[in-house]
């Protein structure tokens, strides 16, 4: 995904997807946006991302931004699954925020990865809870 030029300011689009589609919070958008920059800034050259990379950046920043808490606030904003992120990039797709090439589409983002995984089973110190199996 990569950042169109255009006139359109960024809270107008938001405000316009919401208004349509007011499944997603506001935050939502800007923290798939705020993904999106910091993925391609870790980058040596910037180039456009695959589905499952954009996915995979919103995961990180979740996790470094929210912690144990990151399933929770998604959630709370709307954001249940990685489908959901598409369904976010496609909106703004439409409303001029973003580009996608030929060859993208919302599917790329179908089952990267599950939320119950990422931000509960996998987290360090899931592990260490009572019940869980531990290796030393």
């Amino acid at each position: 995904m990569s950042t169109p030029l255009t006139d359109v300011s960024l809270e107008e689009a938001i405000e316009r997807i919401r208004r349509h589609q007011p499944q997603y919070d506001r935050a939502a958008y800007l923290f798939v946006l705020t993904a999106l920059h910091r993925r391609l800034g870790e980058l040596e050259t910037p180039r456009h991302l695959e589905g499952a990379e954009l996915a995979e950046a919103v995961r990180q920043l979740a996790l470094d931004t929210f912690g144990l808490m990151s399933r929770t606030v998604l959630e709370h904003w709307g954001v249940h699954s990685t489908s959901d992120l598409g369904d976010i990039v496609y909106l703004l797709v439409e409303h001029d925020v973003l580009i996608t090439r030929p060859t993208d589409s919302r599917e790329d983002f179908e089952g990267v990865y599950s939320f119950e995984e990422v931000f509960d089973e996998d987290y360090p110190w899931a592990r260490a809870l009572p019940g869980r199996a531990t290796s030393l």
